[in-house]
Parts: structure tokens; sequence; C-alpha cells
């Protein structure tokens, strides 16, 4: 394998690290967000806006909690959505891809586009 090569492999897996590393309980997301601080790529900025997004859906999904009955069914099924979601999302970064997740994906992509620039 010729430098070039090993440099760029080097960087493919750095990338994916930073992605992988974001999906990994809370401490993985903060740990990410330094790695991401230290090196900069769209792989890993991608990766930490679909979890930013994912974990502010599930913060705005415990809230129906409060309510009683209908509440805790939402959120059961917000619960169900976001962790389908969650291996999806892992999926796609072990794989190095920037797949969004199915319906929020694009907006949280949008709504975040300011945030691990």
């Amino acid at each position: 394998m010729a430098p070039s090569d090993a440099a760029a492999a080097t960087a493919a897996t750095e990338d994916k690290t930073v992605a992988v590393v974001a999906y990994l309980t809370l401490i993985g997301f903060i740990a990410a967000i330094f790695l991401h601080q230290n090196r900069k790529t769209q792989l890993g900025a991608f990766h930490l806006r679909q979890v930013l997004g994912m974990a502010l859906t599930g913060v705005a999904g415990s809230v129906c909690a409060a309510v009683p009955v209908l509440g805790w069914i939402v959120w059961f099924l917000v619960a169900i959505v976001l962790l389908v979601f969650w291996v999806m999302g892992l999926i796609s970064a072990v794989q190095g891809e920037m797949r969004p997740v199915p319906v929020l994906g694009e907006h949280y992509q949008r709504w975040f586009a300011g945030v691990f620039a």
C-alpha cells in the first residue's frame, strides 16, 4: 500500500470513529464532539447532527409521558421508533455512509446545519 493510500485509510477510519462514537451513549456523544473538534469531517458532522436531533426528539417525546395513559403510549411509540432510527444511524456510521434516518433525518441536517460545521 502506498503512503497516500495509508493516509487515506487512516483518515477514513478517523471519520468513522467520530461517527460511530457519537451513537454510543451521552458520554460517547460528548467524546465524539471533542474528537470532531480536533479533525472536522463531513461524516462526523453529519452523524453528530443526526444523534443530536434524535436526542432532542427523545426529550420532546418524553414530555408526553406527563400525560397519563395516552401520553405513555405516545412516549412508548416514540421510544421504539427512535431505537430503530438509532440502530439505522449506527449501521450507516459503521459503513461510513451519510444516510439520514427516515422522516426526520433531512430535517435534522437542515435545522442543525450550523452545528458541528
